[in-house]
């Protein structure tokens, strides 16, 4: 045993075959695979170690004589032993080593009141009950559980359309993330489908991103804005609807723009608006963040770029106004507001969009923010350009001195 070097596989002849010498080696293998030897003589249980589920012989080395063809067939049958052996040996410690992830899932799951009980084994999906929603009122298993089959992580959602609390646990260090990392594509207002994507938090090179827009680190967290996982160079900004996700724009630092096919329209910080009687809405997810930094959270965008003109024909119904669905489907904020006030983009397109919106949403309620000169044949774009160049207070002032959009529009005319 003394060629034995730890963390190698080390090849040996097995003692307990009837073999007297071959070249003074013996084979190491576990009880399992000895009980299928081809000599019956009996192993001394003194001469066994035994650490869990594995069994090794203690052996010495002993001079053996040769035995011709006997010894030939011994030896192919003891290398096929020693395989056997370390697949078994191999398939115990990777069942230790996923028990051990899967006891800490376990326990991060149950700080979040998800209590996972036996069934809960890699490669399963498992029905528990949602420590948020509590089931509803039937009181059914609506939160399902999923550990992935390497145990190395964790991910749940609850099938209740009033809830759909959703998140990750990590075997390792990472920390969880509640109802954040995985946004689900939805198709209709009562269903989401089970495909979707995961996301991660923000990193670094995203921060700096935004932190040349001032717009900082608390603002992103704040809107729950991520990354798509593994790609830093791919924004996700996350649509909820009371706390509860309902959708993901995709933009990369390039400004292309995308959503998944079939996914609602909603306008983007609609939870901000919730209690609001005077918002403001802005053209773009950015812009957003923008008027916040100027201390404005009553702010929403729309979720979709504008139209190049102004509809000449009688508005549509709400079920043909597809290109304004958005403003349909929180119809319930909107109808409580009293004072909106409209900062879309100052081209001819955000004009435009200003002018649709407030066709739709009342012009007698509506006022129109007026970017200031930012030369002598030009004004500032957005809400963000006036951040960058102005500051954050005179975003402010633009905003708070915002006119009433009839009367605008009569000066344009004039």
């Amino acid at each position: 045993m003394d060629t034995v070097t730890p963390g190698k596989l080390n090849h040996f002849l097995c003692p307990m075959i009837c073999v007297r010498k071959v070249q003074n080696k013996v084979i190491v293998a576990i009880s399992d695979a000895l009980s299928n030897r081809s000599c019956n003589r009996p192993i001394p249980s003194k001469h066994f170690l035994s650490n869990k589920n594995c069994w090794a012989p203690i052996l010495t080395r002993r001079r053996l004589e040769p035995i011709g063809s006997r010894f030939l067939s011994c030896y192919r049958n003891s290398r096929l032993l020693i395989l056997q052996s370390v697949w078994l040996i191999f398939e115990a410690n990777r069942t230790g080593l996923e028990k051990h992830k899967v006891r800490i899932l376990k326990q991060k799951m149950e700080l979040l009141g998800i209590n996972c009980h036996d069934s809960c084994i890699p490669g399963n999906y498992s029905n528990l009950f949602c420590p948020k929603c509590k089931g509803g009122r039937s009181i059914e298993r609506s939160l399902s559980v999923h550990i992935v089959e390497d145990a190395d992580f964790a991910m749940w959602r609850c099938y209740r359309t009033c809830c759909g609390w959703a998140g990750q646990a990590f075997a390792d260090g990472r920390v969880t993330n509640e109802g954040m990392n995985i946004i689900f594509k939805v198709s209709s207002p009562r269903q989401i489908t089970a495909e979707g994507i995961i996301l991660e938090p923000i990193g670094e090179k995203l921060i700096a991103y935004f932190g040349d827009r001032m717009i900082s680190e608390e603002t992103l967290r704040r809107n729950s804005v991520m990354q798509m996982a593994g790609n830093q160079g791919i924004i996700a900004f996350t649509y909820r609807r009371n706390g509860v996700l309902i959708g993901c724009k995709y933009r990369t630092m390039e400004k292309n723009f995308w959503q998944d096919k079939g996914t609602e329209k909603w306008l983007y910080g609609l939870d901000d608006i919730n209690e609001a009687t005077e918002i403001v809405i802005v053209e773009g997810e950015i812009d957003k963040l923008s008027v916040e930094e100027a201390g404005f959270r009553n702010c929403v965008s729309v979720p979709g770029g504008a139209p190049q003109i102004v509809s000449t024909k009688d508005l549509p119904s709400w079920e043909m106004d597809k290109a304004y669905q958005y403003l349909w489907n929180c119809k319930e904020y909107l109808d409580k507001v009293s004072r909106i006030i409209l900062a879309t983009d100052g081209d001819v397109c955000g004009q435009a969009l200003a002018e649709e919106l407030a066709r739709r949403l009342g012009k007698e309620r509506c006022w129109l923010v007026q970017w200031p000169k930012k030369d002598h044949s030009s004004c500032f774009k957005d809400a963000n350009e006036v951040l960058k160049c102005l500051g954050p207070n005179a975003l402010r002032e633009v905003i708070e001195t915002a006119e009433l959009y009839q009367v605008c529009t009569i000066n344009q005319l004039i």
